[in-house]
């Protein structure tokens, strides 16, 4: 079996709610403290023991290959799976794993704009003593806005500023076994397809994780991740 550890980082997206921060560069190129996003992600995977990253790259993906390289200055073997035509994201994983060896027990997945600390161990132990085809990182749901408490006799009692809803969503990070790619579409979403078969047969697992998680989807998630960066509120793996 290989002793090499595989990733995959779906950064293929165009980030239409980022522009103009995009308008001439991939989603996961924006910086964040002068850092691509997806830095930060390379960073976290190899820090969990990730010695392979193929990057799945499709708008303006020539950037991501300029700025890796062949990967050996971030500290991995960087590859790189580019889309001719739009495949969605379960194709792009679909054809990246062509270059994944077939013997590779396991392999991570993310969406190339998230960021977190979650250590990966767990969701590893998680996975194994399942026995799933592919575990999905869940992660508690934030509320858009602040939350008021107050008493029975109606008086507030406490404020907290942009708490959690009781339920959790997809983190955007999974484990999946190496032989998910015939399960996968060639043209599609993995989530509207894969997952759903996948739920239905009791083969998707869950790792609810209550580690720092950020998903970069508009300038005030950049301005929130990069003041709790600077402040020590949030720490990542170092580069």
């Amino acid at each position: 079996m290989s002793d090499r550890f595989f990733a995959l980082s779906i950064a293929g997206g165009r980030g239409e709610r980022l522009r103009p921060l995009t308008d001439n560069r991939p989603k996961p190129m924006v910086e964040i403290n002068g850092k691509p996003i997806i830095g930060y992600q390379v960073d976290w995977m190899r820090a969990q023991g990730v010695t392979d990253v193929v990057f799945l790259t499709g708008y303006m993906g020539g950037m991501i290959q300029d700025y890796f390289g062949n990967g050996p200055e971030h500290g991995i073997t960087a590859h790189y799976s580019s889309e001719e035509t739009p495949l969605g994201r379960g194709g792009a994983i679909k054809q990246g794993l062509a270059q994944v060896p077939q013997d590779a027990k396991t392999v991570l997945v993310a969406n190339g704009d998230v960021i977190t600390n979650q250590p990966l161990n767990p969701i590893v132990d998680r996975h194994e003593k399942s026995g799933a085809t592919g575990t999905m990182m869940l992660v508690p749901y934030p509320s858009q806005y602040g939350v008021v408490e107050s008493n029975d006799q109606n008086v507030v009692t406490q404020f907290i500023e942009k708490g959690s809803l009781p339920f959790w969503i997809n983190a955007g990070v999974y484990l999946f076994d190496r032989q998910i790619e015939s399960l996968l579409p060639d043209i599609g979403d993995h989530e509207t397809s894969t997952f759903q078969n996948l739920a239905m047969q009791g083969k998707l697992s869950a790792y609810h994780s209550e580690k720092d998680w950020a998903s970069i989807e508009s300038p005030k998630d950049l301005s929130d991740i990069s003041d709790q960066i600077n402040e020590g509120r949030l720490i990542l793996a170092k580069s």
